[in-house]
């Protein structure tokens, strides 16, 4: 049996036209009965780069007696150029993570996946401290099983305190490290009551990683980059599935 966890990312394709752009992450998050693709803001548009795919293409797995088996499907992100995607912005701007809702008649009918919903948002904040340990599971510079189609998972932990908006940004900081091609990707931690992760989705979700923090100041022949990212807090799915 795949761990669900796994089953819950998907490869993400940023797509004009017929030209390929970027390699990203995303998973799912369900809501009353409604399937949401969840992945970094800038995946779907970046002001400063002239970054603006037309839509997405996602992997997904479609038999569930072989996981090698898999689909791509082509997700528009504009009707009449008007963003198909919802975004949020918070005291301190817009806030890097997007999503797109599914469209159930779009997908395929043997669909093998798992995804967050409400019950998966962390309920008591004092649970997660500084140093906890987690997950941050996706795509990295492309990197995947290539035959079974399955993201890979980097341990991180949280580096800043949780709960807290760092330097008053909707993020908190995670320890790890990490590259092009996460964005995106969730970041969870395992109840301490839960042993397996192989049925049903017992993660917490605590945020959705977005990009790598450095300083300015840093001397790039003397010092190594920090390995610190941001994760935005995950509460903000519950304003953009509504």
């Amino acid at each position: 049996m795949i761990e669900s966890l796994l089953l819950a990312v998907t490869r993400v394709t940023t797509m004009w036209g017929a030209t390929k752009l970027t390699n990203a992450t995303g998973f799912f998050f369900e809501r009353s009965n409604r399937l949401f693709l969840v992945t970094a803001r800038h995946v779907l548009f970046d002001e400063p780069s002239g970054h603006r795919p037309d839509r997405l293409l996602i992997e997904l797995h479609t038999d569930p007696e072989n996981v090698a088996v898999t689909s791509l499907l082509s997700v528009p992100l504009y009707n009449l150029d008007q963003p198909l995607w919802r975004e949020a912005s918070d005291s301190s701007g817009i806030v890097d993570i997007a999503v797109v809702e599914l469209q159930r008649g779009a997908l395929p009918g043997n669909l093998l996946v798992q995804a967050f919903s409400e019950a998966s948002l962390v309920d008591e904040l004092e649970k997660i401290e500084v140093g906890t340990p987690i997950l941050i599971v996706g795509f990295p510079l492309g990197f995947h099983d290539t035959l079974h189609h399955l993201p890979v998972a980097r341990q991180a932990v949280i580096a800043s305190a949780f709960g807290i908006r760092f330097q008053g940004h909707g993020y908190f900081l995670t320890d790890a490290q990490m590259h092009r091609g996460s964005s995106g990707a969730p970041v969870v931690a395992r109840p301490a009551s839960q042993k397996s992760g192989r049925g049903d989705l017992h993660w917490t979700l605590l945020g959705v990683h977005t990009t790598r923090v450095d300083v300015t100041n840093r001397d790039v022949t003397e010092d190594e980059r920090l390995n610190l990212n941001c994760a935005w807090y995950s509460d903000i799915l519950l304003a953009l599935t509504l």
